[in-house]
Order: C-alpha cells, then sequence, then structure tokens
C-alpha cells in the first residue's frame, strides 16, 4: 500500500504503473474518493464542534426548546455522515489496496509472463545416449514417490514422498539452510497457521479481506480457544510461504537504523490451493498443494540503491546453490504484467527439466519496497530522528518440489538409478538412488 499523498504527486506514474501491471483500478475514481472522504471527515468535525459549544451553552441554564431542537437536528446529521463517511471509506481502502508500486526503470514492460525476458543462463542441458524419463516414472520405478496413495489420502494434487525420496528432499531443506546461514542469514521456524493481517500485510490477499474465489490461501474452519477457555472466532489460515511470517514477525513495531538491516531465512511447510491452476500440471510434482520452503527475507532502510543491493545478494546465493547442485539454469527479468501490485523489480530461476523438456521454476526474488511495511506497519528511526517504513525484499531459495524433479531428471543413468549431487551427499548419506 501506498501514501495517499504520493499517489497524488505521482499519479500519472501511477496510472502507467496500474496499466502495465494489469490492473483494474481508477486513481481518478480513488482520488475522488479521497477527496469525499476528507470533506467529510470535515464536516462530522464541524458539527461535533458545533454540538459541544451547544452543550457547553446549556450548562449555564435550562437549555431553550430552539437548543434542545438544534441539538437533535446535530445528532441526526452526524449520524448520517458517519454513516456515509464509513461506506466511503470502505471503497477508499479497497481502492487503496490495488495501488501497485511503480516498477523500476530495468523492469521490462509487458503484458503476461510470455514477455518476461531471459537475463542469462548457466550451464548446458545434459545430454543423454537414451531417452530419459520424466521424474513420474523415475519416482515410481524408484519406489520415491506415490502419486496414487496420495491421492486416496489427500484428495487431488495428494502425494507421498517415500524413503530415500523423502530423503533427498530433507537434505534440500538443510543444505539451503545451512547455506543461508553461512551467508549471514538467521534461520527461523516460524508459525504456519497465520491471521489474516500477516496475509494482508504481505500482499496475499487481492484484497483487504481473504476471498475464497481468488486468493489461494486455505482458510481454517476450526475456531481456537483462548487461555481462559473462551472462543476465539478470529480466523486463521495456513501459508503458502515462510514469506508472510518472518516479514510480520516486526509488524507494529519501530526499529532503530543501527538495527537494519535484518536478514532471515525461514523454513515451513507450504500450503496453496492453486484454485488460478486449474487444469495445469495436473500430474506429477510441478504443481502442488503441500510442499517445503526455504525462504530469505530482509528488511532494510529506505533506500533504493540498498535494496536493489540486497536483492541481488539473495539472488546470487540462490544462484550459488543451483550451480552446486549442478543444474542448468537461467534467469529472468519479470515483466510489469507478470509482477503482482506490490513489487518494484522481481527475478525468477528456472531450471531445465530434461525429461520433461521443460523449464521449471525453482527460485523467485521481489522488492517490495515500503508496500509491505506500510500494511504490516514496520518502521524505523533514522539518524536524524526521523520514523520511515523499512523497506522488504523476500526470495525463495529453496522449494521442495522442483529441485527434487530436477535431480531425478537431470542426474539419471541408463540403468536407472540417480546420482546424489555431492553437495547433499553429507546429508543423505548416500550418493545414489537404486531401486529398492
Amino acid at each position: 500500500m501506498l501514501d495517499i499523498k504520493y499517489i497524488r504527486d505521482n499519479s500519472e506514474k501511477i496510472k502507467e504503473a496500474v496499466k502495465n501491471k494489469n490492473i483494474n483500478l481508477s486513481i481518478d475514481r480513488l482520488l475522488a474518493v479521497d477527496d469525499k472522504r476528507r470533506a467529510l471527515q470535515t464536516q462530522i468535525d464541524e458539527l461535533r464542534a458545533k454540538r459541544n459549544k451547544l452543550a457547553d451553552a446549556g450548562k449555564s441554564g435550562k437549555p431553550s426548546k430552539e437548543q434542545i431542537e438544534e441539538g437533535k437536528l446535530i445528532k441526526t446529521k452526524i449520524a448520517e455522515a458517519d454513516a456515509e463517511l464509513k461506506a466511503t471509506q470502505e471503497e477508499y481502502m479497497a481502492l487503496m489496496v490495488k495501488v501497485p508500486t511503480i516498477p523500476s526503470p530495468e523492469t521490462p514492460v509487458g503484458k503476461s509472463a510470455e514477455e518476461n525476458i531471459v537475463a542469462g543462463e548457466w550451464g548446458k542441458k545434459p545430454e543423454f545416449d537414451f531417452k530419459p524419463k520424466d521424474h513420474i516414472e523415475l519416482a515410481e520405478d524408484l519406489d520415491l514417490i506415490d502419486f496414487e496413495r496420495g491421492t486416496k489420502v489427500a484428495g487431488y494434487r495428494g502425494y507421498y514422498l517415500k524413503g530415500r525420496g523423502a530423503q533427498l528432499v530433507m537434505s534440500l531443506m538443510m543444505y539451503a539452510s545451512n547455506k543461508m546461514v553461512e551467508k549471514g542469514y538467521r534461520l527461523f521456524i516460524p508459525p504456519t497457521l497465520v491471521k489474516g493481517f500477516a496475509l494482508f500485510g504481505s500482499g496475499y490477499f487481492k484484497g483487504t479481506e481473504y476471498n475464497s474465489e481468488v486468493d489461494e490461501i486455505y482458510k481454517i474452519a476450526t475456531s481456537d480457544k483462548e487461555a481462559d477457555g473462551s472462543e476465539n472466532k478470529e480466523q486463521k489460515f495456513l501459508v503458502g510461504t515462510a514469506e508472510p511470517s518472518l516479514l510480520a514477525y516486526y509488524s507494529g513495531e519501530t526499529l532503530k537504523e543501527e538495527d537494519l538491516p535484518i536478514k532471515l531465512c525461514g523454513f515451513s511447510p507450504c500450503y496453496r490451493s492453486e484454485i488460478g491452476s486449474y487444469g495445469k500440471d495436473t500430474k506429477g510434482l510441478y504443481r502442488v498443494h503441500k510442499f517445503m520452503n526455504s525462504v530469505q527475507v530482509v528488511l532494510c532502510k529506505a533506500d533504493i540503491e540498498e535494496a536493489n543491493k540486497f536483492q541481488e545478494e539473495m539472488v546470487g546465493i540462490s544462484k550459488e546453490m543451483h550451480e552446486e547442485l549442478g543444474f542448468n539454469y537461467r534467469q529472468l527479468k519479470i515483466c510489469t504484467g507478470d509482477m503482482s501490485a506490490g513489487k518494484y523489480k522481481a527475478y525468477d530461476l528456472e531450471t531445465w527439466l530434461p525429461g520433461s523438456s521443460r523449464w521449471a521454476e525453482t527460485g523467485s526474488s521481489s522488492n517490495f519496497l515500503d508496500w509491505q511495511a506500510r500494511r504490516l506497519n514496520v518502521k524505523y528511526i533514522d539518524k536524524n530522528g526521523e520514523k520511515k517504513y523499512v523497506y522488504m525484499l523476500n526470495n525463495t531459495a529453496m522449494p521442495s518440489p522442483r529441485p527434487l524433479m530436477a535431480i531425478l531428471e537431470t542426474f539419471q543413468t541408463k540403468n536407472g538409478t540417480i546420482n546424489v549431487p555431492k553437495v547433499l551427499q553429507k546429508f543423505t548419506g548416500f550418493d545414489e538412488i537404486t531401486r529398492p
């Protein structure tokens, strides 16, 4: 969310961002609603002042009939204006949450993911003297994943990781967590069941509240009990990544400039309804409801140059891991039409899957500037004593499903086994996966 004064001062640039990000929003309407909101608040303040003045006058003696009638009329006008202000405020907030961050000058302008730009590629596509299998066939041959029983127990997109398949995924999570700690990021295992404000604040709600039609979030139906046994009816949700929990850690707090930057990494199970992906990637691990993930988050000063530096640092760590794993990958600059409203600049990393003959997203980094911090109310006091909102960045360092797919398909052998990347072997305890 942006500051309304900033929106007024940069309305033409904001309009361009709205257009380039394919957002259904009228900035002119927003500004008109804001004008109405301000006028109503002024009207209410004036009516209340008049009411107070009338009440003070009546203290000197019994109020006259005219004063009583005037007081009733003012009360009615305040009630009507309050009701109108409430409705106007609701419309104002519904519009404000859609206002996008103006993308960086380096961000390509495009309508969809088809117009993302390849910024570089590392490695070469692996070559085989046999027809490579995809991860589904390999996993079934080696008894690493059970999709059939996963669907029986969990439903569509359900699966079981088994034996060395489970060990391989856990080794990926340990490898990524250790790597980020070595790079100076503090490791968290954050809550995966969170209140709505954490998801709204990080931008995972499209509007002001959860909407089951568009938000790919699982809502929990069961209510909680408080310590005194009373029922807590506040809505709770399962996170789709550790990012909302990590960003909300400092919500409502004011930090000191000397505390910044704050570098966090988090490991968590992740849950996504994938309602927007109905009918896509219906088989295998590419798009599932539940997986594990390691992410990075940075809170830094309100300085674009510094924020860009930390985004490049996080992407650099992801690239280093891709290279150590031996993946053939490429980096994409995400275009405006493929960016969510709050993003200033975004990158994806994609790994080649030789058995599936496709690129798969295996990393994603986003710079939100202060868009999330304003929603979560995370500020800092700078050296001059001025309060500012921090800048927030995140990076998907290691999701579990697609790197697993890449390992199986990239390092398969002619005899049907899988060679385990060297950097994972100290976590797995084995260097090859064979048929059980």
